[in-house]
């Protein structure tokens, strides 16, 4: 995702139900760029639109169209973007180490979180739940090419403070590998903003299962 249309979809965020010329008004953008960063917004899943807003339709023709951020699917994600965003924010500003102290909170985090999740005996299964369930929408797309997270419930920290929103991110997986015995030392890594509209997840590979040794006991 472009930082413009990040930034689009923060003003969204902020004034929320907008139009079009709202949004342009705001960031001095033309209307043609404003409108399609906007539906492109909507494909992804982050905004909503319908002809419902705070002001009565006037006269003729088609009802103007206002946006608003989707609504979340799980009222903890919204639990999880709230804290995490606070958390950015003081690290960034307090911390000598903000990076390795994120990582920290969210190793904690994911321990917590896998609490939740014992149904599956599946480390990588569990993590994509999590992932689903804090609203990342991560699609597995093997192991050579990781998993594509195509949400960021904290976007807009995230573009302000990347490297310790992506380490609490990186540390909430550490942590849910960790709680459930599964390798997390090389080849778990996070690559923000990877590609258009997704960052990548690559998970450690399993651990080999220990060999016989042939010899009787």
């Amino acid at each position: 995702m472009s930082a413009q249309r990040a930034t689009v979809l923060g003003d969204v965020r902020a004034h929320a139900p907008v139009r079009v010329g709202d949004v342009a008004g705001r960031l001095a953008l033309h209307t043609n760029t404003v409108r399609e960063h906007l539906e492109a917004l909507v494909e992804l899943g982050l905004l909503v639109h319908d002809s419902v807003g705070p002001q009565p339709a006037r006269g003729r023709g088609r009802p103007a169209r206002w946006y608003r951020p989707a609504p979340a699917a799980d009222p903890s994600a919204s639990d999880y973007a709230g804290l995490a965003t606070a958390l950015a924010g003081h690290l960034a500003r307090t911390s000598a180490t903000p990076e390795s102290d994120a990582r920290a909170a969210g190793t904690d985090w994911g321990r917590e979180l896998v609490r939740e999740h014992r149904g599956s005996d599946d480390p990588d299964r569990t993590v994509l739940t999590v992932l689903t369930d804090l609203g990342f929408d991560p699609v597995d797309d093997g192991p050579l090419r990781g998993v594509a997270l195509r949400r960021c419930p904290l976007l807009a920290a995230a573009r302000r403070f990347p490297r310790v929103v992506c380490q609490v991110h990186l540390g909430i997986v550490e942590g849910v590998l960790a709680e459930l015995g599964a390798p997390t030392g090389p080849g778990l890594d996070l690559l923000p903003f990877a590609e258009p509209g997704a960052c990548r997840l690559f998970l450690p590979a399993p651990a080999a299962p220990a060999r016989s040794s042939g010899r009787q006991p």
